[in-house]
């Protein structure tokens, strides 16, 4: 008869990797795709570097998991802003600068989402979170045609004007950090984003 961990075991390995994943997404943040090697992660996490191929079977796989857990968390919240309270228009316009805003806020992590060059499946991975932005975005311009607020269009071009002209906008700004120009960097994708989608400013 095979072998079954017990649930306090699960607990635990599934504990210790949150633990290795939580200080790989530090040291990606830090030191980019490239240099987040497995021994500086496991440094990090304070373990053997052998000690992360039990939880995952190559630094890829590793790689993987740290960005769908944060580029999942940015989707969910953009997607809370964008079905919040208010009218399409200001649901898109508060949308992009919450995005744009927690960017900013956390400098390395959203260069490594957004733009760091990294390996074929972090790629792969980064597409299809792409196309996820993509609907939530064609969703409120649909939802701003619906209530006659924005002007007739095809929302999923809309939609991925929008969220490739965010990540464009937003790389220098990622890469080389000025506190004095975040206010205006805001606004200014803000505007720029109602432009696109036919809206008035808001």
């Amino acid at each position: 008869m095979p072998y079954r961990k017990t649930p306090a075991e699960v607990r635990r390995l599934e504990a210790a990797r949150d633990h290795l994943v939580a200080c790989a997404t530090a040291v990606v943040a830090e030191v980019g795709w490239s240099q987040a090697s497995v021994t500086a992660v496991a440094d990090s996490a304070g373990i053997a570097a052998g000690s992360v191929y039990q939880h995952f079977p190559s630094k890829s796989a590793l790689a993987v998991e740290v960005f769908r857990r944060a580029a999942g968390h940015e989707v969910e919240v953009l997607g809370q802003v964008l079905d919040g309270p208010g009218t399409a228009v200001e649901r898109l316009a508060h949308g992009v600068e919450v995005f744009a805003r927690r960017a900013l806020e956390n400098r390395g992590l959203a260069y490594a989402l957004l733009a760091a060059p990294a390996e074929p499946a972090v790629g792969a991975e980064r597409l299809d979170f792409r196309r996820r932005y993509r609907a939530l975005f064609a969703e409120v311009v649909r939802d701003g045609m619906t209530a006659g607020l924005l002007p007739a269009q095809n929302g999923e071009i809309t939609a991925a004007a929008l969220t490739g002209a965010i990540g464009e906008v937003l790389v220098d700004p990622l890469g080389a950090p000025d506190e004095d120009a975040t206010v205006e960097l805001l606004a200014e994708l803000r505007a720029m984003a109602l432009r696109c989608a036919g809206a008035p400013s808001v």
